[in-house]
């Protein structure tokens, strides 16, 4: 070959361009899995419900789309527990793992921490420091509605029906004669920041009020005592993805025990009827009630906001929100999916890819 033909050649090879179907590199780009962290545990008594939470939740998330890494927080520590091999530690400068050699960074975080500190904030300041995104609300919002007397506060404020009651401090004791001199039996007493109604009594004499503050002081250094409204209860998922604010088919709470407490929810002492047996008026007001609290609140994600109705007044008054609802099996959040005809495979993918 002469110089002159082999200097053509580079000269065209050089020019030569190879045309890739732009379909093809887009399917590309969109096959590649997000890393989610399924982030478990937490610091509190309601530990055990967020591990049942998380069985759940790992088995309806959608494998082809997304590479699920389970992350528990315990008083021992921050660790990833691979499917299989030994648990290692979270490296907290930038929330990663090691996983079979390689540094892992995730996209999303998947929370499942009831309680302390994954429902409080706490977390999601930390992951908002890191600029990882989450499927909770954001640490304003959950350290806001974390405090059951300043949600009731903002949401009476709002326009939202509410019951009255009084926020009692360990600091500044405040004797069962004061409490019920602005406030009628029965009352509910229960710590300001907890959830799944671990240190909750309701008493309807004077004379047990004083064991019930002790109970409930030994969960939390804030009390909130509020009056009792009687009428049928309600609790209502409400979650954000692509098309606006849906809200979950509503379930109707019916105990046999006196109120809804952690035996009512977790022990199988109590009924839970999904969708609720109510007429298209009182479903009317329960939803605007539940879309309306979780817009004024800055809501995100999934959230179940408790209700009780007053056939008296024929109005629902909101007891609290659930930034972290339970998950698990047994839990309202995915029975009302079900119930809405989704599966929850197809309502976890919405509820990841809207925080995405």
């Amino acid at each position: 070959m002469s110089a002159t033909h082999a200097s053509r050649l580079t000269s065209h090879a050089s020019r030569l361009t190879i045309h890739v179907p732009i379909p093809y590199i887009c399917s590309s780009i969109f096959q590649m899995k997000k890393k989610v962290a399924l982030v478990t545990g937490g610091l509190s008594g309601e530990a055990q419900i967020s591990y049942k939470s998380a069985i759940t939740v790992g088995n309806n998330v959608d494998r082809d789309k997304y590479d699920l890494y389970r992350i528990d927080i315990n008083p021992e520590g921050w660790w990833y527990e691979p499917e299989q091999g030994e648990r290692s530690k979270v490296d907290r400068d930038d929330f990663s793992v090691t996983d079979k050699g390689s540094k892992i960074r995730f996209d999303v975080i998947l929370l499942c921490i009831h309680g302390t500190p994954g429902e409080d904030g706490k977390l999601q300041g930390y992951f908002d420091m890191l600029k990882i995104p989450y499927t909770s609300c954001d640490a304003a919002t959950s350290a806001l509605t974390f405090n059951k007397r300043y949600t009731v506060a903002v949401a009476a404020f709002g326009g939202i029906n509410v019951a009255s009651s009084m926020h009692i401090f360990r600091h500044t004791p405040v004797t069962p004669d004061e409490i019920l001199a602005k406030l009628s039996l029965p009352v509910f007493v229960k710590p300001n920041n907890g959830g799944s109604s671990i240190g909750m009594s309701k008493v309807s004499e004077a004379g047990a009020l004083a064991a019930a503050l002790e109970k409930a002081f030994k969960e939390d250094d804030q009390i909130l005592v509020e009056e009792f409204i009687s009428g049928r209860e309600f609790t209502i998922g409400v979650f954000r993805d692509k098309n606006g604010i849906t809200v979950l088919p509503i379930t109707e709470i019916i105990t046999k025990n006196e109120f809804f407490d952690f035996e009512a929810k977790y022990q199988g002492k109590s009924e839970e009827i999904t969708p609720a047996k109510i007429d298209a008026r009182m479903q009317q007001q329960l939803e605007a009630a539940a879309t309306r609290a979780y817009e004024l609140l800055n809501c995100r994600g999934v959230v179940r906001i408790d209700f009780i109705y007053n056939t008296d007044s024929g109005k629902p008054y909101m007891l609290e929100v659930n930034t972290v609802p339970g998950q698990s099996e047994a839990s309202v959040i995915p029975q009302q999916v079900k119930a809405m005809g989704r599966t929850l495979k197809e309502f976890y993918s919405a509820v990841i890819e809207q925080a995405l």
